[in-house]
């Protein structure tokens, strides 16, 4: 590399560090039409903000890829759009996670009257030891036999919320149980000697 070349190596490169500051102030001045821009895609303004948010932040940490003459504005529209897709994808997931836990949690097996007699026993003796929230929908769901919905209207939870609590529940008393009553809650077995 020649001596002059240089120079202009190191003015390209300054331009490019005092130009992102430029960039950056552009995007901040803008805030108000990115919000809207986002507000129109997704449910909520709150939504909204979070989005814009970490857009923000994603902004500034690939500022470095912000291409000389590029427009900032335009390059940000990019992330924006990006991040909305990365949302809704994230949402998808977590809306999918919920409908299988409601399948879970809305599926009943009758039981006879020995085991149900059995595994109330156990439950009941394991029941308090639990957070009071799991104790408390287990009771009116599982044990009562409520619906899950009636359960979240009562309790003034989202039905989604009511569907991750009694799964979160469910697992919080499966392992309760295995510590209570050892073999026989592994092994699923009616000769259950923990309850004397």
């Amino acid at each position: 590399m020649l001596l002059g070349e240089t120079g202009n190596v190191r003015a390209a490169d300054t331009k490019a560090r005092t130009s992102t500051p430029n960039a950056l102030e552009t995007l901040l001045d803008q805030r108000r039409q990115f919000l809207r821009f986002l507000e129109r895609r997704v449910a909520s303004s709150a939504v909204a903000e979070d989005i814009l948010q970490n857009a923000y932040v994603r902004a500034l940490e690939h500022a470095g890829e912000l291409r000389a003459g590029e427009s900032s504005t335009a390059w940000f529209y990019r992330i924006l759009r990006n991040a909305i897709i990365d949302f809704y994808r994230h949402r998808s997931v977590e809306d999918r996670a919920h409908s299988r836990w409601a399948e879970e949690a809305e599926t009943e097996v009758a039981a006879d009257d020995l085991t149900r007699d059995i595994v109330c026993r156990c439950i009941a003796k394991v029941l308090p030891t639990l957070t009071p929230s799991y104790a408390a929908i287990l009771k009116e769901v599982d044990l009562d036999e409520g619906s899950l919905a009636a359960f979240a209207s009562q309790h003034a939870i989202t039905p989604g919320n009511a569907t991750v609590r009694i799964h979160r529940a469910r697992k919080a008393l499966k392992q309760r149980l295995i510590a209570t009553c050892g073999a026989c809650a592994i092994h699923q077995c009616l000769n259950c000697n923990c309850i004397g």
